[in-house]
């Protein structure tokens, strides 16, 4: 993982720009063999302490073991259903343990992520606060630096600016015993929050001792190659937070362009009349 100080917000732009243009050159460079450059995607953290880790990691690491975790949404999904009125397809526990057992990553990407059948329940509980082995991300780095200088707490000094592409142009590799991250995409129904904040996801997982566990991201961003799971963290100063939440207000991007409900309009309106006042 790169580390990158940035001491303005037009230097952060800048230097997004300039991965824009990268991206550019490696589909370019890729073509001919194999077009296969991922969209640049990133996520914004109010302290730049702050590791790159998931709900579960946090809330509920007795549920690490892939197949822990998938007991665990099965026995709530019948308790969730009734009380929603929704229906998921989700593996049943044997069919789940079958397609798992070899330790083919093929057939864990069917079942955890990439068109899978589960998916979209994954995304609901994640959304909604249950414990989740997926990171989320966004397609718009204002976006991501909206969540950075929303509120970092008060004793942060600088916040971070994730951004990360999955593939560079070869195909994803992934082997026994080495952490491998696999993005989901983001094609899937969900809550209208995975619209309006262009939200992607990752999992991370690894094959060891003849077992499935997530993982966290970090490790694997720390195995990380020229042709896959490139990431950059951009530290900037808690210092830009006013001038960087009155540009993106210009755009109409704040809490309740993003959220909705009178939660965030709070949080929008009083944001405002603090930048009224400060200008």
């Amino acid at each position: 993982m790169d580390v990158v100080p940035v001491a303005t917000w037009e230097e952060f732009q800048t230097l997004v720009d300039d991965l824009y243009g990268a991206r550019e050159v490696w589909k370019g460079a890729s073509r001919l063999s194999a077009p296969n450059v991922s969209t640049l995607l990133f996520r914004g953290h109010g302290d730049s302490r702050w590791k790159l880790e998931t709900t579960l990691e946090r809330d509920a690491p007795q549920w690490q073991r892939v197949l822990d975790y998938h007991e665990a949404i099965s026995a709530c999904k019948y308790q969730i259903e009734t009380l929603t009125d929704r229906v998921w397809d989700l593996p049943g526990r044997q069919e789940f343990r079958e397609r798992v057992a070899a330790g083919d990553h093929a057939s864990l990407q069917l079942v955890l992520g990439l068109g899978l059948a589960g998916y979209e329940y994954l995304v609901y509980l994640r959304h909604h606060g249950f414990p989740s082995p997926l990171l989320d991300w966004s397609a718009s780095p204002y976006i991501a630096a909206f969540f950075a200088f929303r509120q970092p707490p008060p004793s942060a000094l600088h916040v971070a600016i994730y951004a990360y592409v999955e593939r560079l142009g070869g195909p994803k590799m992934a082997e026994e015993g080495v952490p491998a991250i696999d993005g989901c995409g983001p094609s899937v129904r969900s809550h209208r929050r995975h619209v309006l904040q262009q939200c992607e996801y990752t999992v991370c997982t690894v094959y060891r001792n003849s077992e499935w566990t997530y993982i966290c991201h970090e490790d694997a961003f720390g195995k990380s190659t020229e042709a896959q799971d490139m990431v950059r963290k951009f530290v900037l100063p808690v210092s830009e937070r006013l001038k960087v939440l009155g540009l993106l207000d210009r755009y109409n991007l704040n809490a309740f362009s993003l959220f909705g409900g009178e939660d965030s309009l709070m949080h929008t309106v009083s944001v405002r009349e603090i930048l009224r006042k400060w200008r």
